[in-house]
C-alpha cells in the first residue's frame, strides 16, 4: 500500500464512522443540522449572508455507504456558505500595503502561501470590496488547474496567526466555505477523502488542459455528518495517525528506491549476460555469425548498387582492445555502421508554427515511448528538408544524441514526425533483429554517456555511434536471446 492509499484509507474510514468509536452520550448529528439551520437563519436576518435556494431532499440511493445512527447525511450547502472570489483588477495592484489578494498560487494543500508572487490592493479598493475579506478558520479552495493531474483542488484553513500581518481578500477561482457549528478542521479533512474528490472531478468542466470546478454541484456533494464531539475526536485520531503515515512514507520510499536500484541493476546484468553469450546456450547448427555478416555486406552493396543507400567509408577494423567482454566463437564484433544504417536529425532550429509535423527531441524520448504531448511543429517544407537525410519509419530506432543522452526506443507508429538531435538507426538487412539491436544501446547508452563532449550540454558524436563495436550472434540465436530477455524482465516486473 503506497502512503497515498493509506492516507486515504484512513480518510475514508473516519467518513463512514469507522474511525473512533461512537459514544451514545454525544448530541446527535439530527441535532446539530436543527442548530446549524436555526445559526443560518439568523445570519440572513442580520444580513450576514445571502438566503440559500432549498436543497433538494437527499434519496436514499444518492446514499454511497451506511453510517452510523447518530450520524446525517446533508450537503455541503448544509453545512456552510460559499463565497466566491473578486475578480481583481491587476491595473488597480499596489506595490506594498496591508491587505493581500489571495490568487490560485497562494493556496495549496494545507498551506498558505503568502509569499508566492504576493499582490497587493490599496484601502479604498480593499473598503469597497469588503465581502470578499477572508476571515479566521475560512476554509479556501482552488476551483482551477491542470486538469490532466486531477489534483488541484486544494484546501486549507486560514488561521489568525495567517491574517495577524496582513487583511486578505479572495480572488477569482479561490473559493472560500464559512462553516457554521462544525469542526473546521474536520470538514477540512473530509474535503480530502477519495470520496469527495471523486465527486468534485466528476463535476469538473473546461478545456482539455485546464478543469474547473463550479461552485453549485460542489455545494450540492453529501457530506455525511457526525455528532460534533465524534468530530473532534476524528480529527484527533487522524492528527495523532498523520504522522504516522509521514514515518510510512519515508521507509516507503526509501524501500522504493532500493527496490528500483536492483530491479535497474538486475535487468543490466541480464543484458549483459546475454550480451556475452551467456544468457541462452549456443547451438551448433546455427549459421555462425561470419557468414551473417557478410549477407549483410551483400544486402548493402547491392542497395549501394541500386541507388538506394549511400556507399560507406571503409572502417577501421576492430581493435582488441575495443571489445569490453568476451563473445562465443560463433559470434562476430562488428561495428554498428557495419550492419545498420546510421543517421542523425536536423541540429538546426526550424521555424515552429502552432499546427504541422511534430518535431522529436530528446524531451520527447523516455521510459520506452515517443511523447506527443509537449510538442513544437514545423512546417511540411522543413520537415520534407528533414526527412531527405533522416526520415524515421516504423521499426526504426532513435536515441538522443544531446542533453540525455540515450533512451533508445524502436519506432512504434506510422504518424509521421522529424527528428532534431536524435540518432537515427535504421535496418536494410533482413538478417537482424532490431529488437537485439536495442537491448543492446540499453548497455551501450552508458558508455556513450561516458565518452560524451562538451561542457555545458553532453552530446555524442554521429561518428561515435557509427564506430561503436556491437557482438553479433547468429540470427537464430538473437531471436532467443531476445525471446529470454522479454520473458525475464515481465518476472522482474510481476517479482516488483
Amino acid at each position: 500500500m503506497t502512503p497515498e492509499q493509506l492516507k486515504a484509507s484512513i480518510l475514508q474510514y473516519a467518513m463512514e464512522g469507522k474511525l473512533v468509536k461512537q459514544d451514545s452520550n454525544d448530541e446527535p448529528a439530527s441535532i446539530l443540522l436543527e442548530k446549524i439551520k436555526a445559526e443560518k437563519e439568523k445570519l440572513v436576518k442580520e444580513g450576514k449572508i445571502k438566503k440559500s435556494k432549498k436543497l433538494p431532499a437527499i434519496e436514499e440511493d444518492e446514499k454511497p455507504f451506511d453510517i452510523p445512527d447518530s450520524w446525517e447525511w446533508v450537503r455541503l450547502e448544509g453545512l456552510a456558505t460559499f463565497i466566491n472570489g473578486f475578480a481583481y483588477k491587476s491595473k488597480n495592484y499596489v506595490k506594498i500595503s496591508k491587505n493581500q489578494v489571495i490568487r490560485l498560487g497562494n493556496v495549496k494543500n494545507n498551506r498558505l502561501l503568502v509569499s508566492a508572487k504576493p499582490v497587493y490592493i490599496d484601502d479604498e479598493y480593499a473598503e469597497s470590496t469588503s465581502q470578499y475579506r477572508i476571515l479566521d478558520n475560512d476554509i479556501l479552495f482552488t476551483m482551477t488547474g491542470t486538469r490532466k493531474k486531477r489534483d488541484y483542488f486544494f484546501t486549507l484553513i486560514v488561521k489568525q496567526k495567517d491574517l495577524n500581518s496582513n487583511r486578505m481578500f479572495l480572488n477569482q477561482r479561490v473559493g472560500c466555505l464559512r462553516y457554521i457549528l462544525c469542526d473546521p478542521d474536520w470538514l477540512n479533512y473530509i474535503l480530502k477523502s477519495p470520496l469527495i474528490l471523486d465527486e468534485v472531478f466528476e463535476n469538473e468542466t473546461g478545456t482539455a488542459n485546464q478543469g474547473n470546478i463550479g461552485s453549485t454541484k460542489t455545494m450540492g456533494i453529501l457530506i455525511p455528518l457526525p455528532p460534533l464531539e465524534e468530530q473532534k475526536r476524528i480529527v484527533a485520531k487522524i492528527e495523532k495517525l498523520m504522522p504516522l503515515v509521514d514515518k510510512y512514507a519515508e521507509a516507503y520510499n526509501r524501500l522504493q528506491k532500493i527496490d528500483g536500484e536492483f530491479k535497474g541493476k538486475l535487468k543490466q546484468t541480464i543484458l549483459q549476460y546475454a550480451m556475452e553469450g551467456k544468457l541462452v546456450k549456443q547451438n551448433p547448427n546455427d549459421e555462425p555469425a561470419s557468414i551473417l555478416f557478410e549477407k549483410i555486406k551483400a544486402e548493402k552493396e547491392k542497395l549501394v548498387k541500386e541507388g538506394k543507400s549511400k556507399k560507406s567509408k571503409k572502417l577501421p577494423a576492430i581493435e582488441e582492445d575495443e571489445m569490453p567482454f568476451n563473445i562465443p566463437d560463433s559470434w562476430e564484433w562488428v561495428r554498428l555502421e557495419n550492419i545498420l544504417d546510421v543517421r542523425d536529425g536536423t541540429h538546426g532550429t526550424p521555424k515552429y508554427i502552432d499546427f504541422g509535423i511534430p518535431l522529436i527531441t530528446s524531451k520527447n524520448i523516455s521510459n520506452g515511448y515517443l511523447d506527443f504531448s509537449n510538442i513544437k511543429y514545423i512546417s511540411k517544407i522543413d520537415a520534407d528538408k528533414i526527412d531527405q537525410r533522416s526520415k524515421v519509419n516504423k521499426g526504426d530506432i532513435i536515441f538522443a544524441m544531446i542533453g540525455t543522452i540515450g533512451n533508445p526506443i524502436i519506432v512504434d507508429t506510422n504518424k509521421r514526425f522529424s527528428i532534431k538531435n536524435v540518432a537515427l538507426l535504421k535496418c536494410f538487412s533482413k538478417y537482424l533483429n532490431m529488437q537485439y539491436i536495442l537491448n543492446y544501446l540499453y548497455i551501450l547508452q552508458n558508455v556513450f554517456k561516458e565518452n560524451s563532449n562538451g561542457a555545458v550540454q553532453k552530446f555524442i558524436s554521429l561518428n561515435k555511434i557509427r564506430l561503436s563495436p556491437i557482438p553479433l550472434p547468429p540470427l537464430a540465436e538473437q531471436k532467443r536471446i531476445v525471446a529470454k530477455i522479454d520473458r525475464m524482465m515481465i518476472q522482474i516486473d510481476e517479482i516488483q
